[in-house]
């Protein structure tokens, strides 16, 4: 059974990270390998790739098969463009000099497009956290809002009980002061129908003595 270019699983639960191995097509799928030649890490954007070119293009000459997975990355990085060339040179259909033309004619052209592609998610990643902001500035502002409306409500409560508490004060101080009015005027009539008893009670003072007449 030929042998197989596939992926390796590393990393942490949730953090994939592969190393794109050489294994025999009878062994296990995270067993024994006979040769890495990269790493594969997809949580990056774009994806980040390492890969030893001459070696993988040494191995699919001598027949490995690479799976679905490994076989796009290959394709995205131009192996199996250069092995479809290196074929083509192989059966005269070309010279050496035509097909590495070619190649570096669609490496260039590949990484354009991968540098265009790098640029449209650096513009929708800048896009994203400026609409990102723009939502938490107006949740923070929701939120300013509804706590100045609470204190507002608080300070127009404690306003209107410091001023029923003032009227109350104020109620209570004119009642007091009538009170004590009313209980002056009440001791100023007692104190004058006591002094006009005594006065009625007080008996008359005797006449001063006739003059008696003189005698010639």
């Amino acid at each position: 059974m030929p042998a197989k270019i596939r992926l390796q699983r590393k990393g942490k639960k949730g953090q994939p990270f592969y190393h794109i191995v050489i294994a025999d097509g009878r062994a296990p799928r995270e067993g024994r390998f006979i040769e890495r030649i990269g790493t594969y890490n997809p949580l990056t954007q774009p994806a980040e790739i390492e890969l030893n070119f001459d070696k993988a293009i040494d191995w699919m000459q001598k027949g490995a098969q690479p799976t679905d997975t490994v076989r796009a990355i290959l394709s995205y990085k131009g192996v199996l463009y250069k092995f479809h060339l290196l074929k083509g040179v192989k059966k005269g259909a070309m010279t050496p000099e035509q097909a590495e033309a070619k190649f570096q004619a669609w490496a260039t052209e590949k990484q354009a497009k991968i540098v265009g592609k790098m640029r449209e998610y650096d513009l929708k990643a800048k896009e994203g956290k400026k609409e990102r902001i723009a939502q938490e500035e107006k949740v923070n502002e929701a939120k300013a809002a509804a706590i100045a409306r609470k204190l507002a409500k608080v300070a127009e409560a404690e306003a209107e009980a410091r001023k029923e508490a003032f009227a109350e004060m104020q109620a209570k101080a004119e009642s007091e002061a009538q009170a004590a009015a009313k209980m002056k005027e009440e001791t100023a009539v007692k104190e004058h129908l006591k002094e006009a008893a005594k006065d009625e009670a007080a008996p008359e003072e005797p006449g001063a003595p006739a003059e008696e007449p003189k005698q010639e």
